[in-house]
């Protein structure tokens, strides 16, 4: 009988992680591209405001249409999440709830009324406003969509590195915000995460725009649109780059058993290598694969000292380490992605500053293929992100195992997986259809009519 419960209990807490799983990356497709299409859009109106060309106004219309679409889906998808800490997880929330729920509180409160607020105004200010107040409240808008990112990594990042709290009563338990607030772990995540979402709205900008190109429609539109999104995504991709050494580097110190999952190390060593080929073998607990190393790389990267001892998954209890596998794979493909990005992105700026672009159509159609890769690259972070943490949900503080909620069965876990697949699965029909149909739809081809947020006059 206590065999019997004991796999229902692990049942239970396989389901709850696929569930969070599915709706967190699911909600996660809209995120990066509401915080890229955010600050582009506001570019755009600002370049309308300075210079009076009516062209930019039609951009900042005819994006922001597509970022209104994104934004309200991903708040519809964003809400469950939060209730399935109370579904799923209670035994997370009761032990770390009063340090966790602070900066979702605050996100609640501060960042997502802000965004309520203005995006409102923006909508169903043209005409209403002035000039530069339209266009402030959707530099309002980017703001707080950017705040909401920071607490909520915030969040996340204490979870990751547990910091300013005490063990008391039975439960973790806040004694210092201030370290909360500046958690390296999370600042370094939040960096990391902002740059990579201007990455796709950079490249979601791009690809649409070589969508129009390739068949002559709007033809001055598109080229523009274009450009102001290269030297975004060229920006963008590079911060990648930057902040993710740094990242990863704080990952090497603080969450070490990851690290050498990334990079599938087995044993300890000093200067240790880089092996541009390698493949892990998590049952004999080697490489099947090691080739082509890099004398010292690892440990330059992980410490920025080629001399630094790299701690090997052999040195972590069996029970301890996350799996290898998907960890390696996921951080491998994420990298391989990030530096394709910045080939492609300096690539697109040197053929729009040239007036090359119509003249090589192959490119065009590249770039319209491209516009999925930085949504996987997103995911990709993520997995090495979350799976990497196991068998934590708080690192070294709280497993995983220990989380789940005791009061819910396997019925109940099902019931609600099948529902939130099948309602995501519906929201992710619809936000394709729309974004598709007035992305190929193209701009508005004059400045006149009634007022409002789609396609309509503003002064």
């Amino acid at each position: 009988m206590h065999f019997i419960q004991r796999s229902a209990q692990m049942d239970v807490l396989t389901l709850s992680r696929l569930q969070f799983a599915i709706t967190s990356m699911f909600h996660f497709i809209f995120v990066p591209l509401t915080l890229g299409l955010s600050i582009l859009v506001a570019a755009m109106e600002t370049r309308y405001v300075i210079s009076g060309n009516e062209m930019y106004m039609r951009m900042a219309k005819f994006w922001g249409k597509l970022f209104l679409i994104n934004f309200a889906l991903g708040v519809v998808t964003g809400i469950t999440l939060e209730f399935q800490f109370g579904m799923n997880w209670a035994e997370y929330s009761r032990y770390v709830g009063d340090i966790f729920g602070a900066p979702l509180a605050i996100e609640a409160t501060v960042a997502f009324f802000l965004e309520s607020v203005f995006i409102g105004v923006w909508a169903f200010g043209w005409n209403k406003v002035g000039k530069k107040m339209h266009a402030a409240s959707i530099w309002i808008v980017a703001l707080a969509t950017n705040l909401s990112g920071l607490w909520i990594l915030l969040a996340n990042g204490w979870m990751q590195h547990p910091v300013g709290y005490v063990l008391r009563n039975g439960r973790a338990e806040m004694v210092d915000f201030m370290a909360l607030l500046t958690n390296p772990f999370g600042l370094l995540k939040f960096g990391h995460q902002i740059v990579s979402g201007y990455t796709v709205g950079a490249f979601f900008v791009m690809g649409v725009s070589a969508w129009h190109l390739l068949r002559g429609r709007n033809r001055p539109f598109f080229k523009a649109s274009f450009g102001m999104a290269a030297v975004f995504a060229l920006v963008s991709t590079l911060m990648v780059a930057v902040v993710g050494d740094f990242h990863a580097v704080d990952v090497a110190k603080t969450q070490p058993a990851k690290f050498a999952a990334m990079e599938s190390i087995w044993d300890s060593c000093r200067n240790a290598p880089m092996h541009l080929i390698a493949f892990p073998d998590e049952k004999n607990q080697c490489n099947l694969v090691s080739a082509l190393p890099v004398p010292g790389m690892l440990s330059l990267l992980a410490y920025h000292d080629l001399n630094a001892e790299v701690r090997g998954l052999n040195s972590f209890p069996k029970e301890d380490r996350p799996p290898v596998l998907p960890v390696f794979l996921s951080f491998r493909a994420m990298v391989g992605l990030g530096t394709l990005f910045i080939i492609l992105a300096a690539v697109s700026l040197f053929f729009h500053r040239n007036n090359l672009l119509e003249k090589y159509p192959w490119f065009l159609r590249l770039m319209v293929f491209c516009i999925p890769l930085p949504y996987i690259a997103n995911q990709l972070g993520w997995v090495v992100s979350e799976v990497g943490r196991q068998p934590w949900i708080v690192y070294g503080l709280m497993r995983t195992s220990d989380a789940v909620s005791k009061s819910i069965d396997l019925s109940q876990v099902i019931g609600s997986l099948l529902g939130f697949t099948l309602l995501y699965g519906l929201l992710g029909f619809v936000d394709i259809y729309l974004l598709a149909k007035f992305a190929r739809k193209g701009p508005e081809e004059t400045s006149t009519g009634a007022t409002g947020a789609f396609g309509n006059r503003g002064e």
